[in-house]
This record gives structure tokens, C-alpha cells and sequence, in this order.
């Protein structure tokens, strides 16, 4: 492992060479199932056919112009990204961070046209929103944010899917202009609301004249069973933010608007060198293409149904687990102890997870795993679970001895 590279991860004792679908092959030739997509960016598989000859064919055309040109797979995208999502206009850029940063630019300039100097965002406790300054700032998660203060002013954290909380603060400050909210807590746990969450937010958002912003990044590209997952309630934010899974590894993110937000982003107010290269947007273009066509929206739906059944069937009597909860291929196993070590466990099984706050088990699959695959999933992984849990309540009962 070269140390010529800044140790901003702990990575794992794992080198992948290859991948094809929902699997990946080290050096060695040994098969990994993976069960994070990449942390929800490959939900379409490794080495996708169709995303290969997109790209091969798009590098052979024109990679790069600047966005002082007209790009024409960038216009045909937002074409395609406010139909899908009932939204005015988006501004394309690299990463979900930097959605989110132009989220909290529209934000403040509706603001400031409002004459508000100081202008506050509510955001969630357990939330992420990204690791530049100002999406840092509205993140909340003290762990993240510890050693960069200080924070930019402007945002105040309040419990997820506490709509008392919400309409409290709404009394309290006349400053506030936003809420910046997950629909599910990804990073946060696998946190999902209760069914009237988002519809309430809306609710508030539109009587104090606030603008409702959804951080799209990993519900988002179909993976909750709606291609955004705040088209299961039948509503429409002011800003919604996207990236990850929108180019299947090829980085891209985008930034939705409607109505008065979507008005604010003028000429000279903000701007992204590479984002919406014609290279990014075909490919995003590509994996739109595929999500309609083969239902993988409704599969992930399906699918995260019978996943999150088969694990409560054979986890069901281990006192261990508190809880197993998700949204189509956004699943959380929450734990009654820490349990980091299940990654390392499951690696030698060839199996790819990742633990949140401390003690709950993440699984975000791509949206083309086998119900056989799945299957595997759920027998390797329940295993893991209640030997760990096990070994854990037996090492207990010997120390109180």
C-alpha cells in the first residue's frame, strides 16, 4: 500500500481488479458480492455493456468544451431530469457536495432578495450533506465536523422526522429560509421517517415561505422505488440535489430547481468547470435509459421487500437486532451493541457492507442483484450476524463471571 497517498480512509486489506454486475474480483481472482454498489453509485452493476459503449463511443466524439458553449447530451439530460421530476431547470456540476453547495447558494440569494442578512437552513441531526465548508456546516454530525471549525454560521440542526421540532423552531427565528433534509438517513443509519414526514415538511415549508430542499444523493436514481424518493409522497421540493448513481461511477451531480428557486441562478452566480461534460451527461443519459426501460425502479421495490423479509425470517429470533428497516435497496440492520467488526467479517466472506453509527449495518446493492445473489446476501450475511452476536453475549456472560 503506497503511502503516497493522503490516509484520509481506513481502506480495507483489498485491492478489486475487475467487476461485472453485482460482483468484483481482486488480484487474486477471488469474487466479492457487493452490497454497497460503490456506497450507492453502481446501481446498475459493474461494467455495464451499455455504459461501456457509451462511454467508448462519447470519448471518441468530444469529451470537454467548457459551459460557455451550448452542450447538447447536458441539454437533452435536463430535458430529461425536470421531466422526471416535475422541476424547472438544473444546474450540473461534479459530486453531491457541490449539489449541495449550490443548494445553499440558492438559498441564501433567496434571502438576501428577501432583505434576510442573516439567513438560517434547518437541517437534520445524524444528517450528511458533503465535506466542503459550507455543506460540512449543514451537516450534523459532530464527528465529521470536528477539527474544521470554524463552521459557516446559518444552519441549526433539529431531530429527523420530529415535525414538532420543526414547526417550534418556525416561532423562534424569523431568519430561517430553508430546510435542507435526507428523505432517509443514509450515512445517519438507514433512518426512515414516518410515511407523512415529507408531506408536513412541505406543508410548513410553503406557509412561512421557506424553500423545501431534499438531498437526493443516495435516495435518489431509483433506489428507494421511485425514481426520487419524494415521488412517494406525491409532492414537489423547491430544490432537490442529486449525484452518486446518476452516472454509475462516472462522476456528475446535478442541482434541481422550480419555481422562485429555480429563477435565482443567474449569469455570473455560480459555475462548474467540468460539470456537465458531454462525457458525464451521455453516460447519465444512458443510465436513465436503462433504469425506464428494465423497471428498476419497481425492482428495487421488489427486491429490498424480499431482502428486508428473508432477513427478518432468519434474524428473527436474535435478541441482538433491534431492528431491520429500509426502503426498497436502502436497508438498515441496527444492533444492540457496535459492531465495525462485521465489515472485516464479512470481507473474508467476499461479502462488501459497511457499518453506520457504530451499530447499524448498511446495505445499498445495485438495482440489477439476482434474487440468487440476494439470497446468498441474506445467508451470508444473517450468519455473520449471529455468530457475531453470539460470540459477543458469550465473551459477556465470561467477563461477569
Amino acid at each position: 500500500m503506497t503511502s503516497s497517498i493522503m490516509p484520509t480512509y481506513a481502506r480495507l486489506p483489498v485491492l478489486f481488479e475487475r467487476g461485472e454486475g453485482a460482483w468484483l474480483w481482486d488480484k487474486d481472482g477471488e469474487r466479492y458480492l457487493d452490497a454497497l454498489s460503490g456506497i450507492a453509485v453502481c446501481g446498475l452493476g459493474h461494467s455495464n455493456p451499455v455504459i461501456r459503449e457509451t462511454l467508448w463511443e462519447q470519448a471518441g466524439k468530444l469529451l470537454h468544451t467548457s459551459n460557455l458553449y451550448r452542450i447538447e447530451p447536458q441539454e437533452q439530460l435536463a430535458e430529461k431530469l425536470t421531466q422526471l421530476s416535475g422541476m424547472d431547470n438544473v444546474f450540473f456540476c461534479n459530486s453531491g457536495t457541490e449539489a449541495n453547495e449550490a443548494a445553499i447558494k440558492i438559498a441564501r440569494i433567496f434571502a438576501h432578495k428577501q432583505g434576510i442578512k442573516s439567513p438560517v437552513i434547518i437541517t437534520a441531526e445524524h444528517s450528511f450533506h458533503g465535506r466542503t465548508l459550507g455543506a460540512l456546516s449543514a451537516t450534523g454530525n459532530k464527528n465529521a465536523q470536528e477539527g474544521f471549525e470554524p463552521l459557516l454560521d446559518g444552519f441549526v440542526n433539529i431531530p429527523f422526522d420530529d415535525i414538532v421540532a420543526l414547526e417550534n423552531i418556525a416561532t423562534q427565528n424569523s431568519d430561517i429560509v430553508a430546510v435542507l433534509v435526507e428523505p432517509i438517513l443514509g450515512e445517519g443509519g438507514i433512518q426512515v421517517p414516518a410515511a407523512d414526514y415529507l408531506v408536513k415538511v412541505r406543508k410548513i415549508c410553503t406557509q412561512n415561505n421557506w424553500l423545501m430542499i431534499l438531498d437526493e444523493v443516495q435516495t435518489g436514481i431509483g433506489r428507494t422505488g421511485k425514481f426520487f424518493a419524494y415521488q412517494h409522497n406525491e409532492i414537489i421540493p423547491d430544490v432537490c440535489t442529486l449525484a452518486k448513481a446518476l452516472g454509475n461511477g462516472v462522476p456528475i451531480g446535478a442541482c434541481l430547481a422550480t419555481g422562485q428557486a429555480g429563477k435565482l441562478m443567474t449569469a455570473g452566480k455560480h459555475g462548474s468547470t467540468f460539470g456537465g461534460n458531454p462525457l458525464a451527461c451521455s453516460v447519465a443519459l444512458s443510465v436513465i435509459d436503462q433504469i425506464e426501460q428494465q423497471g428498476l425502479a419497481t425492482r428495487a421495490t421488489e427486491l429490498g421487500t424480499r431482502l428486508i423479509n428473508d432477513f427478518k425470517s432468519r434474524l428473527d429470533t436474535n435478541p441482538s437486532v433491534r431492528q431491520i428497516r429500509g426502503k426498497g435497496l436502502m436497508i438498515g440492520i441496527e444492533l444492540d451493541q457496535p459492531c465495525t467488526e462485521l465489515i472485516n467479517d464479512a470481507l473474508e466472506h467476499r461479502l462488501l457492507i459497511s457499518v453506520q453509527r457504530s451499530n447499524t449495518i448498511r446495505l445499498l446493492p445495485p438495482l440489477i442483484m439476482q434474487d440468487q445473489e440476494a439470497d446468498t446476501l441474506v445467508e451470508i450475511l444473517s450468519d455473520l450476524i449471529n455468530n457475531f452476536t453470539l460470540n459477543a453475549s458469550t465473551n459477556s456472560d465470561y467477563q461477569r463471571l
